[in-house]
């Protein structure tokens, strides 16, 4: 291709070289990282299966095949005939048409019947009235937040459109540079645990991975003022690895400061990320502190986002390729490969990895067709960082519950609203549908209904099992009828704590705020009552200090006045529940890795899990480690 060429126009007569003679193409367009083709015989493209495939394995793109304006039938007529072609049993909740782009969004409780075998129903559709068709799945839960979501991207439909059509243009423009080398810059969350964020760059491109807040720790954030972050305006891409605070909390920031490119992100992540940046700044509120933005940097971020599905490589650069894979940590969290140059260099950020299977997920992913250098994380990096094996951990759990109701008591599990929370729901919906427990109310405080009501949208990233529960309403555990919202406040939650024997799962998972306090000082003065951590408490937290035998704790009453609460109830820690892989956990991913790295930076994790992850994994596997401290930059080429 000549440099004089315009890529756009090179790629249409790429295109046109191989449609046959019946077949037409009125325009070419990038939008974000997929090629979009407007044909007035969009009927034709759908006849013709494999042809789509054929063409994009012919420019190296996905492609997405469009309507010309105007070939496509009114959506008058087209409307009767779509929902004559889809059965009744798809469930059918929302039906709308864009006129702009020649699509039709179509959300359906059961989005494979409209999909139909192999596409064969969607290719109809584009065949009867020439729309193309987007499909979303209909929760089985209602979500606000979803829906919430969803209709704010419709509404910013045309805005997102020109948005994709510019981002195009940056990620297929010709490269001005040479890749001679590649660079991973730390701002955070070394030698630490939170405030994760760094800087993959090259002589081309810039991209930030993560911007994350530290958790107990109000003003230690990453360093966004480094020469390699500035200015933020200029950054070609942000990569969001999974929606966690430490991940998530400060992206919208970035939106602040002037960045106006792409927020790469799993589906699930985006709405999850919305759900708990929103929630981050109501709890600074109501604890009187000043957010650091406003929900309208939100909804920009949500605006700016692309969302991509475990496993499809993309353009996100001129040099850089992006593939996501399954984490096994919380839903839709990704391991991030990245394909730097013409297979110059591969860099893979592991966010944070869960390497065996839980109830909820897969184990993660680390099969690479290429990985030099691994950013690890390191959580439970400490030689003797060794969780109980999760059966062992149910057993010990649904015991403690047990022991708890026989005495009368009531248990409190603090428990992050993502993750955490969903993977208890599993194991006390088993175990007093087996009799094991009895069946008794789980009240569900704070985002836990709303995070859960998600994990049902998005069934594809869940384990095979758990998937087809959720999909046949009579068997999603999630809907059993013991679980019960609390929504009364205050007074609902004091009605509660002078009840019958239950559980109480609530947010904060670290008890840094929230309802949990409440819990605290309605519950924790009764010895029969018992506390039960069952997530990883970071240095710093107050729910660190409880775990660490602090009875005394301060506490802000409901007029504003500080005084010390005196915990006597029975405090737990049950290991097994954690999202993070532990230090076996950690070795197996970077051992049984494919290809295995040549060069392992140990990050996300104190300084002694750092410092014995890295030795430890230098001795085990002879591979260069480090245990980088923030600030940092490391060269690869």
């Amino acid at each position: 291709m000549s440099t004089n060429e315009n890529p756009i126009e090179a790629v249409r007569t790429k295109l046109e070289a191989e449609l046959p003679a019946d077949l037409t193409i009125s325009r070419v367009t990038y939008e974000g990282p997929e090629l979009v083709v407007y044909t007035e015989t969009p009927g034709k493209f759908a006849e013709r299966d494999g042809l789509v495939r054929e063409l994009a394995s012919t420019v190296r793109k996905r492609i997405t095949i469009r309507p010309a304006a105007g070939t496509q039938s009114p959506p008058s007529e087209a409307k009767p005939k779509i929902l004559d072609l889809i059965p009744d049993e798809a469930g059918i909740t929302n039906l709308q048409f864009y006129p702009e782009t020649g699509e039709v969004l179509i959300e359906a409780e059961k989005p494979g019947l409209v999909i139909g075998r192999r596409a064969s129903t969607l290719r109809e559709i584009s065949q009867e009235v020439g729309w193309s068709t987007e499909v979303l799945r209909t929760p089985p839960m209602e979500s606000s937040t979803v829906d919430n979501v969803r209709n704010f991207l419709m509404q910013e439909r045309d805005e997102r459109r020109e948005f994709l059509e510019r981002v195009g243009e940056q990620i297929h423009r010709e490269p001005m540079h040479e890749t001679e080398w590649v660079r991973v810059t730390t701002l955070g969350c070394c030698r630490e645990v939170g405030r994760a964020s760094f800087i993959l760059s090259t002589p081309e491109t810039r991209v930030l991975v993560d911007c994350g807040d530290k958790p107990g720790a109000e003003g230690e954030v990453p360093y966004l003022q480094a020469p390699e972050a500035n200015p933020i305006a200029n950054l070609d891409a942000v990569v969001l690895t999974h929606a966690h605070l430490d991940h998530s909390a400060l992206l919208p920031l970035l939106f602040k400061y002037g960045y106006d490119g792409p927020v790469y992100t799993t589906q699930a992540t985006r709405d999850l990320m919305g759900l708990l940046q929103l929630d981050y700044l109501d709890v600074a509120a109501k604890e009187g502190r000043t957010p650091p933005y406003g929900s309208e940097m939100v909804r920009e971020e949500l605006k700016h986002t692309i969302t991509l599905d475990y496993g499809d490589v993309t353009d996100i650069a001129p040099d850089i390729k992006l593939t996501f894979h399954n984490a096994g940590h919380i839903l839709g969290s990704a391991v991030s490969h990245f394909h730097v140059g013409d297979g110059f260099h591969n860099v893979v950020f592991s966010g944070d990895v869960h390497y065996a299977d839980t109830r909820l997920f897969n184990g993660a992913v680390n099969d690479f067709p290429r990985a030099e250098t691994l950013v690890m994380e390191s959580t439970y990096g400490r030689r003797d960082d060794y969780q109980t094996d999760q059966e062992d951990s149910e057993r010990k759990l649904v015991d403690l519950i047990g022991d708890t109701y026989d005495d009368g008591g009531k248990v409190v599990i603090p428990a992050f609203a993502v993750g955490r929370s969903q993977e208890l729901m599993l194991v006390l919906e088993e175990a007093m549908r087996e009799d094991r427990l009895p069946t008794m109310p789980v009240y569900l405080d704070g985002m836990i209904r709303e995070a859960t009501a998600i994990h049902t949208a998005y069934p594809e990233f869940l384990r095979d099992g758990l998937r087809q529960r959720i999909l046949h309403e009579d068997e999603n555990p999630f809907l059993a009828e013991q679980f019960q919202q609390v929504d009364g406040g205050q007074e609902m939650r004091e009605e509660i704590a002078s009840g019958e024997p239950c559980i109480i799962l609530s947010t904060s998972g670290m008890v840094t705020g929230g309802p949990i306090m409440s819990w605290l000082e309605l519950l924790g003065s009764d010895p029969e009552n018992t506390l039960v951590f069952v997530g990883y408490q970071a240095q710093g937290t107050l729910g660190r200090r409880i775990q660490s035998g602090r009875r005394e704790i301060p506490f802000s009453d409901r007029g504003g006045r500080s005084e010390q609460l005196t915990l006597r109830f029975d405090v737990e820690s049950v290991s097994g529940f954690s999202g993070h892989a532990d230090r076996q956990g950690l070795e197996n991913f970077v051992g049984t890795m494919t290809p295995r790295p040549e060069e392992v930076l140990c990050v996300h994790g104190d300084e002694a899990s750092t410092d014995q992850l890295s030795s430890g994994l230098y001795q085990e596997f002879d591979v260069r480690t480090y245990a980088p401290k923030n600030l940092e930059t490391f060269r690869f080429d």
